[in-house]
């Protein structure tokens, strides 16, 4: 498969499969293309989307085509499945799990100062949220982290792409 029919193909896969799409998938996928084959294919798509309605973003350790944010208001217009409604106790309790993984229940309730058990429970229901061991302390709690899929709905390549603390303070000032 020449270059141009692997850019093609990649397309086709990215809009058939409605999510992210991981390199090794795609190395399963296309098992005579090499990873490098594939990196250089998916930079020249990222290039060619740049100047289009939606992009190939590389989100949650995989590819997914999204649409431009500066669409967002002709796309509300659109029903379709909207991201999981969370309530202020199940976001504060996310993004002390997100910022401080792993962690365990009564970190996040000494954090929030009120308990958190509900919140857990409906993050996990969610799939944003899952138990990613114990803690090697008496008792030996859970231990929460975050989910690919809270990667994927928040936009996010990896953790690192948090804003930072300072970034969101500073925002908090400006208002």
């Amino acid at each position: 498969m020449d270059r141009a029919q692997l850019e093609r193909a990649l397309e086709a896969v990215f809009l058939a499969a409605g999510r992210v799409v991981t390199i090794k998938e795609l190395l399963k996928i296309f098992p005579d293309a090499n990873q490098k084959e594939l990196k250089e294919a998916l930079n020249s798509l990222k290039t060619f989307y740049e100047n289009r309605g939606f992009v190939l973003r590389e989100v949650a350790g995989g590819f997914r085509f999204e649409t431009k944010e500066e669409f967002a208001p002709l796309l509300r217009r659109l029903v379709f499945g909207a991201p999981p409604k969370l309530s202020r106790a199940a976001l504060e309790t996310l993004a002390i799990i997100a910022y401080k993984q792993p962690i365990t229940k009564a970190e996040i309730e000494s954090i929030r100062g009120v308990d958190s058990s509900g919140a857990i429970k409906n993050l996990m229901e969610k799939g944003l949220v899952k138990i990613c061991g114990r803690k090697d302390v008496p008792g030996k709690p859970l231990l929460y982290g975050t989910t690919p899929k809270f990667l994927e709905i928040f936009g996010l390549k990896d953790l690192s792409e948090l804003p930072k603390m300072k970034e969101i303070e500073k925002m908090l000032a400006d208002e």
